[in-house]
C-alpha cells in the first residue's frame, strides 16, 4: 500500500514537472513575440527651421523604412535643454543629436552613438566661432569686459560650452560681473542676427550655420569679424540605446554606412543635404566631456 502511495505520488511530480516546464516554455515563447520590435522612435534636436528639418528627417526615415521590417518614425524633441527629459519620457530608442547632448546622453541615458553625419562640402564637424561686428573695437576676450554677450543655449557646444571653458581658463566663472548683459538666443542663426542687428556685441554659434549664412549673404562676412574659434567637434551623431537587439543595431548601421553607394540613397542625401554617413565612436566626445567637467568644477 506504501509502495503504490509513493509511486503515485512520482507520478504526480512528474505530471506536475512537465506541466511547470511546458508553462515556462510558453511564456518565454510569448514573451519573445510580444516584445519583437515593431517600430524604432527616432528623435530629432531642434535647429532653426524645424519644419524644414523634419521634413528632411522624413525622407530618410521613409528610406529605412524600406530597408526594414519595422517602422522607422519621427520626433522632434523640443528645446536644446529639454532633449534628455524627452529622450526618456518618451521612450526613444535614438536620436540624432549635436555634440553637446550626445555627449551628456552617453552618460546619463546609457547610449551608443553609431554615425554621424557628413554634410554638403564632406565635413562631418564643426568649430565653435566666437564673433564680434568689425566695428566694435573687439579683438580680444579682454575686450569684451562690460559688454552685451548672445549665447545660443546652455546646452550646446558651440554655442555656450567653449566660450564658457575660454572665460574659465582665464579665470572669469562669473559672466554676470563680467559682460554688461548675456542672454540666449536659442538657436544658432538667431545668435548670429543679434549680432549683426546690434542687439549683442559678442555673439557664438556653429561654423557650418554661420558659414551657410555668409555664404549666402557675403555682406554678412564683411560686417562680422571671428575673434576665436575652438577646435573641431562632431556636428550630428545618431545615438541609440546599448539595449537594442544587436541584429537590429548592425543592421541599421550597415543601411546608413552604406545608403551613398547606390542611386536611391544618394538621391535622398542629396535631399537632406547630406553626403554620407561614417562611423562614430564615444572617444569622440572625450574633449567636449572634459570641458564640461572643467565648466562644473567650482
Amino acid at each position: 500500500m506504501t509502495l503504490k502511495v509513493k509511486q503515485e505520488n512520482r507520478g504526480f511530480s512528474r505530471y506536475i514537472s512537465y506541466a511547470v516546464l511546458f508553462l515556462l516554455l510558453f511564456i518565454v515563447q510569448n514573451t519573445g513575440a510580444s516584445e519583437k520590435q515593431e517600430e524604432l522612435l527616432i528623435g530629432i534636436e531642434p535647429e532653426h527651421n524645424i519644419f524644414d528639418q523634419v521634413e528632411k528627417y522624413r525622407l530618410l526615415a521613409d528610406y529605412l523604412s524600406r530597408k526594414f521590417d519595422i517602422k522607422i518614425r519621427l520626433t522632434v524633441m523640443s528645446r536644446y535643454g529639454e532633449v534628455l527629459k524627452r529622450f526618456k519620457s518618451r521612450r526613444l530608442d535614438g536620436a540624432f543629436l549635436s555634440s553637446y547632448t550626445a555627449t551628456m546622453a552617453l552618460k546619463q541615458l546609457n547610449l551608443a552613438p553609431v554615425v554621424s553625419q557628413v554634410n554638403l562640402q564632406n565635413i562631418s564637424r564643426c568649430q565653435s566661432y566666437i564673433f564680434v561686428r568689425r566695428d566694435s573695437g573687439i579683438k580680444s576676450v579682454n575686450d569684451m569686459k562690460g559688454k552685451n554677450m548672445v549665447f545660443v543655449d546652455p546646452a550646446t557646444t558651440e554655442g555656450y560650452l567653449f566660450p564658457a571653458v575660454l572665460l574659465h581658463k582665464i579665470g572669469i566663472t562669473e559672466m554676470n560681473t563680467f559682460f554688461n548683459r548675456y542672454f540666449f538666443a536659442g538657436s544658432h542663426a538667431s545668435a548670429i542676427f543679434n549680432v549683426l542687428d546690434g542687439k549683442a556685441d559678442i555673439g557664438c554659434a556653429k561654423s557650418t550655420t554661420f558659414n551657410r549664412l555668409t555664404a549666402k549673404d557675403p555682406s554678412m562676412k564683411s560686417e562680422l569679424l571671428i575673434v576665436a574659434e575652438s577646435q573641431p567637434f562632431p556636428e550630428t551623431t545618431l545615438c541609440i540605446r546599448k539595449d537594442l537587439p544587436a541584429e537590429l543595431q548592425q543592421k541599421l548601421i550597415s543601411v546608413l554606412l552604406a545608403i551613398d553607394a547606390s542611386e536611391s540613397g544618394r538621391e535622398i542625401l542629396s535631399k537632406i543635404d547630406m553626403n554620407k554617413f561614417i562611423n562614430a565612436t564615444e572617444s569622440d566626445f572625450d574633449s567636449i566631456s572634459s570641458m564640461i567637467d572643467m565648466v562644473a568644477k567650482p
